[in-house]
């Protein structure tokens, strides 16, 4: 959730963030957390060392590691990051294994123009080759076992949207992202790879959600106060950057400020059902028809990649 700084009440966006969490249990009961990332414009950024940040995160559901105190913080912070996971690389009994994660900075090694960053909180829905993807850029050695370290690694330290998008074109396999850059803690990276579905929302105040399911939001608006002026699924190959500080130290209302888009690459077996796992069949089918990434093939289903379709 990227939230506006003149909303008039924030609990009730914290009530969707909460309730979006409850929601995506549907989607993974292995692990979930949250990030709550604090400093208005003005108050962190560039030169600040980072944004503050606080992350819990446990094994199970969102509703078991969320607790009310955590209200007034929520109530408080700029951003904040929610995931639930359904574990595919990665034992879901170690805790760097689950997400939001904080990746410490580095520079993206395919870019010349990545530079130093104090690190990225980030969240990370599907499975990719991460072998072939460190075997490509040689990132440094994790903390955990994942597949999304190594993507986060990379873009830590990306500056420009062409950086993110050299990123996103080396992923292979389901991928759906949401970053956040510690030295610019009110701005968000949004982006959709192939297939792991990813929707964004904004509601009548201009706070701005992401979830993977659109259905959430229409769940959301029965159990909440809050309406939604739209939803809308990303596209494959769609990454946004949103935030509400156009310029250093202004607090604006939240918008897009940059938006690209890329070429998204499959495994011939990623295309599973489990993808749209809780849509209505509407939903899924609507998605299913807009389907543009490329699919690789593998030999025997596992050798080098061979042919692209």
């Amino acid at each position: 959730m990227l939230r506006s700084p003149f909303a008039e009440d924030p609990g009730l966006a914290s009530d969707v963030f909460v309730t979006l969490g409850s929601l995506a249990e549907e989607r993974g009961t292995d692990s979930a957390g949250l990030a709550l990332l604090g400093d208005w414009p003005g108050l962190g950024g560039p030169g600040a060392g980072g944004a503050s940040c606080r992350v819990v995160k446990g094994r199970g559901r969102f509703s078991g590691i969320w607790r009310p105190e955590f209200l007034p913080e929520l109530d408080r912070a700029p951003v904040a990051l929610g995931h639930t996971r359904w574990a595919t690389q990665g034992s879901p009994a170690e805790a760097d294994n689950a997400s939001p994660m904080v990746v410490p900075g580095t520079a993206a090694a395919f870019s010349g123009t990545a530079g130093p960053s104090a690190g990225v909180v980030a969240t990370h829905n599907g499975d990719v080759d991460a072998a072939g993807l460190r075997a490509r850029f040689a990132p440094p050695p994790a903390s955990g076992t994942t597949d999304s370290e190594p993507i986060f690694q990379l873009l830590a330290g990306c500056r420009t949207p062409s950086d993110v998008t050299g990123v996103l074109e080396a992923l292979v396999g389901r991928v759906a992202l949401a970053w956040v850059d510690r030295d610019r803690p009110t701005q968000v990276h949004l982006a959709r790879g192939a297939l792991s579905p990813l929707t964004v929302a904004v509601d009548t105040d201009q706070n701005i959600y992401w979830a993977s399911n659109p259905r959430w939001f229409r769940e959301a608006e029965r159990h909440t106060r809050v309406r939604f002026a739209t939803a809308v699924m990303l596209r494959e190959g769609t990454y946004l950057r949103v935030g509400m500080e156009s310029r250093p130290g202004r607090r604006d209302l939240p918008e897009v400020l940059a938006t690209a888009t890329f070429v998204p690459t499959a495994r011939d077996t990623d295309i599973d059902p489990r993808v749209w796992t809780g849509f209505t069949r509407s939903d899924a089918d609507s998605d299913r028809a807009g389907l543009l990434h490329r699919v690789v093939e593998r030999e025997g289903g596992t050798g080098g990649l061979l042919t692209v379709a």
